[in-house]
């Protein structure tokens, strides 16, 4: 294959041009495509603390992350006109403005309004810069394939890793840091744009036709694919902070399986015929999340697992596809193209947030309202004094009552409060604390078990439409 030659979108030679060719722009181009990519779950491992701060429901703090992914979308699909007209240099350019000063608005946001609108000016921003970038890193590096080759890999690891690192600076500062952290990448990026603007690319032809088939099934199974990683992202995370009592840097850990597992699969995904690799990720990527929604108990290790096995199929799923919706060696095209499939993948994530989230929170309710009924049976069989069994009963409604939906209930100070009053009840009350916590934990799991296989389906579904593709739009 030679220096030009099409490759998939996000293979590792990519990387290692960037400082080559391209230097410290295409670098930074690069990093902010990765950062715009990550945004769209980068607050995933924040939501816990949104919700205690804002004093928020689960559907109200998704919002966070809906407004950015449908802002990105509805912008990215009305986009090719203007990209036309202005060029990608200026789109860059005022889309990386904008990415900065919402991103400085979310910072300081003090209440979850300003943070939602503040959000989907960021996601406005991003559209901007993500179209733009796609030629503009063509012309950095001396081709449209590999500036297509750059784009996709910073879009597979910015959108893989996004909920990692949004929790270690959650649990290393706060959430607010996740915001701050992103204004310096998005200035650098800026300046490079505006400094050492590249050469623009040839102009788009005035009518280039109806897309192809396999561009439009590509572009549907992105779709798919992104709404699938909703499941694998949001609600693994919620469930590990919120359902299991971990602290974010701990699910951040464990989320960055799946990124891990991406990696780890590009360099198959590239040596694999394209429909199997695409299909084969598809299916790895179903069958991770239905093991997410099978899990029997709260354990980390199944999670990962799970959720690594979730990382594989992305990683070979993403490049085939991404390749056949830009078809990067046509310099001409590509900057609409690529406005389709960033429009495509944010939509596949807002189809998946609007599906997960009211199953979700439907699932939680019933299930605590079975949860209070088992618990308040174990609390009347417990061998205790029935004065001691009355105090907990109202002390335990009042705790189930002020936890957030999803939340794990604070049962240490009402049984710690209980044992002072009535010292000869200790090991009863410790028993009964630890099976009432394995009750709410296994009730709290399998509330997450509909959303998870919903996004299984999207991710099955995937895999039938890669056979649609032409095998000369694959790599």
């Amino acid at each position: 294959m030679g220096p030009d030659a099409p490759g998939p979108p996000g293979g590792a030679g990519a990387v290692s041009r960037l400082g080559s060719r391209g230097g410290l722009g295409a670098a930074a181009l690069a990093v902010a495509v990765a950062t715009a990519f990550a945004d769209s779950s980068i607050v995933v491992l924040a939501l816990p603390d949104l919700l205690s701060e804002f004093d928020a429901s689960i559907p109200g703090v998704a919002w966070t992350v809906t407004a950015y992914n449908l802002a990105v979308a509805v912008v990215a699909l009305a986009l090719a006109a203007p990209l036309r007209r202005f060029g990608p240099a200026p789109l860059a350019r005022v889309g990386l403005v904008l990415f900065v000063a919402a991103s400085a608005v979310c910072a300081a946001a003090g209440g979850l309004t300003l943070l939602v609108a503040a959000r989907a000016v960021q996601g406005v921003g991003a559209a901007l810069l993500l179209a733009g970038a796609l030629p503009l890193l063509g012309a950095e590096l001396g081709s449209a394939a590999r500036g297509a080759r750059a784009w996709g890999t910073a879009a597979l690891v910015g959108a893989a890793v996004g909920p990692a690192l949004g929790g270690a600076l959650t649990q290393a500062f706060d959430w607010r840091s996740i915001f701050i952290a992103q204004i310096p990448l998005a200035a650098v990026a800026l300046a490079a744009v505006w400094r050492r603007a590249a050469p623009e690319p040839p102009p788009a032809p005035a009518s280039s036709g109806p897309p192809s088939r396999s561009r439009i099934v590509a572009n549907a199974g992105l779709a798919l694919v992104s709404g699938a990683l909703v499941g694998a992202l949001f609600l693994a995370v919620v469930l590990a902070i919120d359902g299991w009592g971990h602290a974010p840097l701990v699910a951040a850990l464990i989320v960055s399986l799946l990124p891990l597992g991406a990696v780890a699969a590009v360099p198959l995904s590239a040596g694999a015929p394209p429909r199997v690799a695409a299909a084969a990720g598809a299916i790895l990527l179903a069958g991770g999340l239905v093991s997410l929604g099978l899990l029997p108990e709260s354990s980390l290790w199944l999670m990962g697992t799970a959720l690594a096995i979730c990382g594989l199929g992305l990683g070979l799923s993403a490049p085939p596809l991404t390749h056949a919706a830009l078809d990067g060696t046509d310099p001409a095209r590509l900057p609409a193209r690529g406005t389709w499939s960033v429009g495509a993948r944010h939509v596949g994530l807002v189809v998946g947030l609007l599906l997960v989230t009211p199953l979700l929170n439907a699932d939680l309710r019933g299930g605590g309202d079975r949860a209070l009924l088992a618990g308040t049976a174990l609390v009347v069989e417990a061998p205790i004094g029935i004065d001691t069994k009355v105090a907990l009963g109202r002390d335990l409604a009042e705790a189930v009552d002020e936890a957030p939906a999803g939340e794990t209930p604070e049962l240490g100070p009402v049984f710690e409060a209980q044992a002072r009053e009535d010292p000869d009840a200790r090991p009863a009350l410790a028993e009964l604390r630890g099976r009432l916590e394995t009750l709410i934990e296994g009730v709290i799991t399998r509330g997450f078990r509909r959303a998870f296989l919903a996004c299984a389906i999207l991710a099955a579904l995937a895999g039938p439409a890669v056979l649609l593709i032409r095998r000369s739009a694959l790599p």
